[in-house]
């Protein structure tokens, strides 16, 4: 049950004339559409300083006798961090640092071109990316997180390229798993049609996938507008491990912004897997 606690005098004309379901949620919209607004002015101003390649960090020294450094087998695995459509890596600044202050040191923000006019180029380019990084950090694995269609191409590299030999989990913010109706007039832009249900690449996406190792999350908000319809942000396929978060009241450019979301992202990205040597109990949760 939905509880209101401003007095009546002080809410929103609507409120009064609408049911109080519906009153609700048009005061949700309301809210979540303003921090759609701030969060798009905040990225704006920071865009700039997205759009050079991030520094890379130094290779570890290689360990006495040769041969190449290898991590401690207790150690987290590197995070990559991959943005979406028209989009760079300033938008992962605060989910970032929220990262770093709960213990992960090794993350890259990735970035492709804007020009980037196909899925399966640029899941390609993802896979030569984490190779490499692999090699420097001495790392078998490394964590993907992924906005929008950041999370598809990761999706894509996964799932037909062979990419779950090196990706351990895949965390998805607002991607477009079955395809997206939105905003029509988009399609002169191949990439968009792509992100289209039925297109040739959600089709390959739909087909089977024996034998998937890595662990997919995904959080779907109930006031993504990017996503037609809502449920497209969800992994439902019968072959990929998978879980499915929903939250509410945030929109498509808050999640990888929203601190609640950020502590889902940490309580994925540190949950053990099967095999691995301890795994929490319990699922995932957002506040």
């Amino acid at each position: 049950m939905k509880v209101i606690g401003a007095p009546l005098p002080l809410l929103p004309f609507c409120q009064r004339l609408l049911p109080s379901r519906l009153a609700g949620l048009s005061l949700a919209l309301l809210k979540a559409t303003a921090l759609e607004l701030a969060i798009l002015a905040g990225h704006l101003l920071l865009y700039p300083y997205g759009i050079t390649p991030e520094r890379r960090a130094p290779a570890d020294p290689p360990p006495p006798g040769g041969g190449a450094a290898q991590l401690p087998t207790e150690a987290k695995p590197p995070v990559v961090l991959l943005h979406g459509f028209i989009d760079n890596r300033s938008v992962f600044v605060l989910l970032r640092r929220n990262l770093a202050q709960h213990g992960r040191r090794r993350m890259e923000s990735l970035n492709y071109s804007p020009l980037t006019c196909d899925i399966r180029t640029a899941a390609e380019l993802l896979g030569r990316h984490i190779e490499e990084i692999c090699e420097r950090t001495g790392s078998e694995r490394v964590d993907v997180v992924g906005h929008s269609l950041g999370g598809l191409i990761a999706r894509y590299y996964v799932q037909r390229l062979g990419g779950d030999a090196r990706v351990r989990t895949l965390v998805t913010l607002g991607t477009p798993h079955s395809g997206t109706r939105v905003a029509p007039l988009a399609d002169a832009h191949p990439i968009v049609r792509q992100m289209r249900p039925g297109s040739p690449v959600i089709e390959e996406l739909a087909a089977p996938a024996p034998g998937c190792r890595t662990h997919f999350v995904s959080f779907w908000s109930d006031l993504d507008h990017l996503m037609v319809p809502l449920e497209t942000a969800r992994v439902d396929h019968p072959d990929l491990s998978a879980e499915n978060i929903q939250v509410t009241g945030i929109g498509h450019l808050a999640l990888p912004v929203h601190p609640a979301v950020a502590a889902g992202i940490r309580q994925a990205l540190d949950t053990a897997l099967p095999g691995e040597p301890t795994a929490p109990a319990g699922g995932l949760t957002v506040a």
